[in-house]
């Protein structure tokens, strides 16, 4: 596993930050949380097939310092895996990476906020993970400013890291929690060639009558032009709520990023195809278990032909995380050598077993596919997961032993196992 210079600063910082953090604050809190996963399938690999394949991951997380009060604090959460069949399944793979890790300083006083280290930015048109600073804060009492820059982590192994960056922000004005619009920005250079440049407009309002809106655009600055729009609104009726919503895609300006080489979607950056996908999403609270509703969505696109989803569904939540639910749902398209399809979905999980059972909870979800046409001779797909668990040492530690099977077109039949051990400790 190749461990980044950025990884090895994270490190570092995580050990610097164990003998700062005591002396800083008398309040110290820890949350510490490790999560072991065992799978086992079968696969064909380059020069067996049906090999068995049983790989292990560790992830771990860490955060310390002042995490429900102002101050300083330090966030760290990574993972790793090993193949103890050795087959070379993974042998072209990343055996580990540091998700983030970054010291964060905030404080009351307008809002300021200041992360330094390996993070995830959300801010308009960014949904990145970088290496690099992040500040926001209050502009008075009507303006919020967030500015970012550093390395984008998805360039990592795209012929090196020089020459690449990615900065940005966000301007946004808001009155109270009643309504904000923000305009962003964002710039990523790939071995200092612009991989892409994009600006953003976004905003949510709560309106009269219970009313909410909430809609994005985004521009693209290499090809002049829109590649989305997507915009939603929430009406409440009493105990129903409609969604109606509405997105438009242009491929050539979503999917273009330049000289971005690791974009998985050249191909549709090069289509001059158009998306507009419209419906209504209707969710009815009967009573406080059962909810019940039904959603309608239209795909237009401008070169192939039209598509719509019409689906039902119902809920019943009990104690605790207790819940069952289904749905049905049809896929219809307008192409005659199209295949239209019936999708059916039952869930369960029951979180109240330890008064009559071992096992504290238990897990099921069944999906079954119907397909008018065949596909290689088969007319069905099946989907079967089921788990169930225990816990111990005052719930910190959390022991599931899953397994699923599935059966389609592309697979004659598909099972595995996994087996998850959680552990979490926190200290105040």
């Amino acid at each position: 596993m190749r461990i980044s210079t950025w990884s090895r600063a994270g490190v570092l910082a995580f050990i610097l930050l164990l003998g700062v953090l005591p002396a800083y604050s008398f309040s110290t809190e820890v949350s510490f949380k490790a999560d072991t996963i065992l799978r086992i399938f079968e696969r064909d690999t380059a020069s067996e097939k049906d090999v068995a394949v049983l790989p292990g991951y560790e992830y771990l997380q860490l955060d310390a310092g002042q995490l429900e009060d102002y101050g300083l604090s330090f966030h760290l959460y990574g993972w790793g895996r090993a193949d103890f069949a050795d087959h070379n399944y993974y042998e072209d793979q990343t055996a580990g990476e540091l998700l983030y890790g970054y010291l964060e300083y905030s404080r009351e006083e307008n809002r300021c906020n200041l992360r330094l280290g390996r993070q995830y930015i959300f801010e308009g048109v960014a949904n990145e993970a970088i290496d690099g600073l992040r500040l926001s804060g209050d502009l008075g009492d009507y303006f919020a400013l967030s500015l970012y820059g550093g390395q984008p982590v998805g360039l990592d192994s795209t012929n090196g890291r020089s020459g690449d960056s990615i900065y940005g922000g966000r301007l946004a004005h808001h009155l109270g929690t009643d309504y904000e619009i923000g305009v962003s920005y964002k710039l990523i250079e790939n071995d200092s060639d612009t991989a892409e440049e994009m600006l953003g407009v976004d905003f949510s309002a709560f309106l009269p009558a219970d009313l909410s809106l909430f809609g994005s655009s985004t521009y693209n600055r290499q090809t002049e032009d829109w590649a989305e729009h997507s915009y939603e609104l929430r009406i409440p009726l009493g105990s129903v709520l409609l969604k109606p919503h509405y997105q438009h895609f242009s491929y050539q300006d979503y999917f273009s990023t330049g000289a971005n080489a690791v974009n998985p979607f050249r191909m549709l950056a090069q289509s001059s195809e158009e998306l507009t996908a419209y419906g209504v999403d209707a969710l009815w609270q009967v009573d406080e278990a059962w909810t019940l509703g039904g959603k309608a969505k239209f795909f237009d696109y401008d070169q192939s032909d039209k598509a719509e989803t019409y689906t039902l569904l119902a809920s019943w939540q009990g104690e605790d995380l207790t819940q069952l639910g289904g749905e049905i749902g049809h896929t219809a398209t307008d192409n005659a050598t199209g295949n239209d399809y019936t999708l059916l979905r039952l869930y369960g999980y029951c979180d109240a077993m330890a008064d009559n059972f071992w096992i504290d909870f238990f897990s099921a979800d069944v999906l079954i596919a119907y397909y008018d046409k065949e596909i290689y001779g088969e007319d069905n797909s099946l989907f079967l997961s089921l788990g169930a668990g225990k816990r111990f040492l005052n719930d910190a530690l959390t022991v599931k032993l899953s397994g699923d099977y599935s059966q389609d077109p592309y697979f004659d039949d598909d099972m595995r196992g996994m087996v998850t051990m959680s552990y979490r400790y926190d200290k105040q």
